[in-house]
C-alpha cells in the first residue's frame, strides 16, 4: 500500500481486487461484474473518501478466472501476493469456494456478489461473505413455484456437473420430491456442451411438464432452440440465476421456448428497489448494453468492504475484517447485513420470466 504526497494532504492507495470469468463462454457475466466494481471505485474516487486522516486513492485490481477452478486460484493467489486491500468476487460457485480457502490464509476479505453453492459459508473461513441468496432459497424457490402455481405434476432434471449446477439441481429436485412432484428423469451434461438433442429425446418419451437446468446461459440458449426443435414447445424450463441474464434472449435465437422460461435471482427486482432504476440509468450510460445480472452486487460488495474500513478507521484487511460482521449498509440490492457465518441476512429472491423478448419479473 503505497504513501504518496498529493498536495498537503497524504492519500494511501486501497486496491480492491475483483476477479471473475472475462473470457470463454461466461465473459458476458465476468464482464458485467468488473464493471460494478469498477463503477464503485470511480464512484469513491469522486466522493472523496478519507480514513485514519488520509484521503483514499481507489484502485481496481481485475483477474480473469475464465471460470475455472484452476485458474481461479492461481487469481487469488496472485491477489494475495499483491497485497490488496480486499477482493469482490468470484463469480461462479466452482472458483469461488477454493479460492476462499487461498484467501483465508492470506487474511483477505472476501464477498462474493453471485457465487450461489450454500457450501461456501459452511467451510469455517471467517471472512467469507455471500450478497445473495443461496441455491436453499432459489432451487427451493422454484420447485414450490412449479408445484403450488404451476400446478405441475412431471419434472425433469439436467445438471451441469458443475459445483453451482449439481448444487442448485439437488436442491431443485428434494424439494420437488417433497412437495408430491415425480421427477422422471435426470441428465447430465458439462458446462461446455452444445448439443442437447439425446438428452432432451430421452427427457420427450417421459413427457414432463417442465425441466429444470442447473447451469449457465451458454448452455440454456440452445437447449431452448433444441427443446423447440424437438417439439417441447409446452414444456417449462426452470433454472437458477445462471440462465437469468438478458443475453439469454441472444443465446436461443429468438426460440419462441424463451416465453417457457422461470428463472430465480436472489435479490429483488432492480425495478422494484428504491435507488435501483437510478443505479440501472447510471450503469447504462457508463457501460452501454453489458448488463447482464450481478453488476448490482459486485457494486454493493465493493461499497460494503469501504464502509467497514470507514468503520473501523482503518484499510488494513487484519483491522477492517472482523468489522464487515457488523455491517448494516444499504445497498442497491438490499440493506445489507451479515449472519455470523457470512450469509446475507433476509435474502429476497425474484422469479422472472420473458415476454416479448424482455426479462420480466414474476412476483
Amino acid at each position: 500500500m503505497g504513501l504518496v504526497s498529493a498536495g498537503a494532504q497524504a492519500q494511501t492507495v486501497v486496491r480492491i481486487g475483483h476477479v471473475g470469468p472475462v473470457s470463454g463462454p461466461q465473459a458476458h457475466y465476468g464482464r458485467d461484474n468488473e464493471n460494478g466494481a469498477r463503477m464503485a471505485i470511480e464512484e469513491l474516487n469522486a466522493q472523496g473518501v478519507t480514513v485514519g486522516g488520509k484521503k483514499l486513492k481507489f484502485e481496481l485490481i481485475a483477474e480473469d478466472d475464465a471460470a475455472d477452478p484452476k485458474q481461479g486460484t492461481a487469481a487469488a493467489q496472485k491477489l494475495c501476493d499483491a497485497k490488496v486491500n480486499g477482493v469482490v468476487g468470484h463469480l461462479n460457485s466452482g472458483t469461488t469456494i477454493p479460492a476462499a480457502k487461498v484467501y483465508s490464509q492470506c487474511g483477505l476479505p472476501m464477498i462474493s456478489p453471485s457465487a450461489t453453492n450454500p457450501e461456501l459459508t459452511t467451510l469455517g473461513y471467517k471472512q467469507v461473505f455471500r450478497l445473495l441468496a443461496n441455491d436453499n432459497a432459489l432451487g427451493a424457490g422454484l420447485a414450490r413455484y412449479a408445484a403450488d402455481t404451476l400446478k405441475l405434476k412431471k419434472v425433469a432434471i439436467i445438471d451441469d456437473r458443475t459445483a453451482y449446477g449439481k448444487g442448485v439441481a439437488d436442491v431443485f429436485a428434494r424439494t420437488a420430491k417433497e412437495l408430491g412432484l415425480e421427477v422422471v428423469s435426470q441428465q447430465y451434461t458439462n458446462d461446455k456442451a452444445v448439443d442437447f438433442s439425446a438428452i432432451l429425446t430421452a427427457i420427450k418419451s417421459k413427457k414432463p411438464d417442465g425441466i429444470f437446468f442447473g447451469g449457465m446461459d451458454p448452455q440454456a440458449g440452445p437447449m431452448l432452440r433444441q427443446m423447440q426443435q424437438l417439439g417441447l414447445t409446452k414444456v417449462y424450463l426452470f433454472g437458477g440465476d445462471g440462465i437469468c441474464t438478458d443475453k439469454l434472449m441472444d443465446l436461443s435465437s429468438g426460440a419462441r421456448t424463451l416465453g417457457n422460461v422461470v428463472c430465480a435471482v436472489g435479490g429483488a427486482s432492480l425495478d422494484k428497489l428504491p435507488s435501483g432504476k437510478d443505479w440501472r440509468a447510471r450503469y447504462e450510460t457508463r457501460f452501454p448494453k453489458q448488463f447482464q445480472v450481478y453488476s448490482p452486487y459486485t457494486y454493493d460488495a465493493t461499497m460494503v468492504l469501504v464502509d467497514a474500513m470507514k468503520r473501523a478507521n482503518s484499510t488494513d484487511p487484519k483491522v477492517y475484517g472482523p468489522k464487515l460482521v457488523e455491517a448494516a449498509y444499504q445497498g442497491v440490492t438490499a440493506k445489507v447485513m451479515f449472519e455470523p457465518n457470512g450469509e446475507l441476512k433476509n435474502p429476497a429472491m425474484t422469479l422472472y420470466t420473458y415476454k416479448d423478448g424482455k426479462k420480466v419479473a414474476i412476483n
